[in-house]
């Protein structure tokens, strides 16, 4: 059993964005199986790159479909974003200074943060957009 699993109930969109997350999801997963074959380390630095620049792009994706319906609380879901980062960023430096718990932590902010943000945050877009488009 994957360490995090893809559910229904974090489907957005059938698309782009789903397969964003799903990619998000699968890296959080290798970076939990390596740590648990104790290989964490060797393989931090690759995913947290890896993650850190697939977590910029994807947020900027969605938020610029955010502003493109007007979504009425993007700047909430911008500072949710912005503090995700920041926490990628933060881990990144714990890595580059020596902590040997930074995989571990990873993989827990990751698995807690998508499965929050998404359940929380996109799904209230995605019922905004709905609402929005009549469906």
């Amino acid at each position: 059993m994957a360490y995090f699993e893809w559910a229904d109930d974090l489907v957005i969109d059938h698309g782009p964005i789903d397969q964003d997350h799903r990619h998000l999801v699968d890296l959080v997963n290798q970076l939990h199986t390596a740590t648990s074959q104790g290989r964490g380390r060797e393989v931090v630095s690759r995913v947290l790159g890896e993650l850190l620049a697939y977590a910029r792009d994807h947020l900027s994706r969605e938020e610029a479909l955010m502003r493109e319906v007007g979504f009425p609380r993007l700047e909430q879901h911008q500072i949710g974003h912005a503090h995700f980062i920041g926490q990628l960023e933060e881990l990144k430096r714990q890595y580059e200074a020596g902590s040997i718990t930074v995989a571990s932590q990873l993989s827990s902010v990751l698995r807690d943060w998508l499965s929050l943000h998404i359940r929380r945050s996109d799904k209230e877009a995605r019922a905004f957009v709905q609402k929005k488009s009549g469906g």
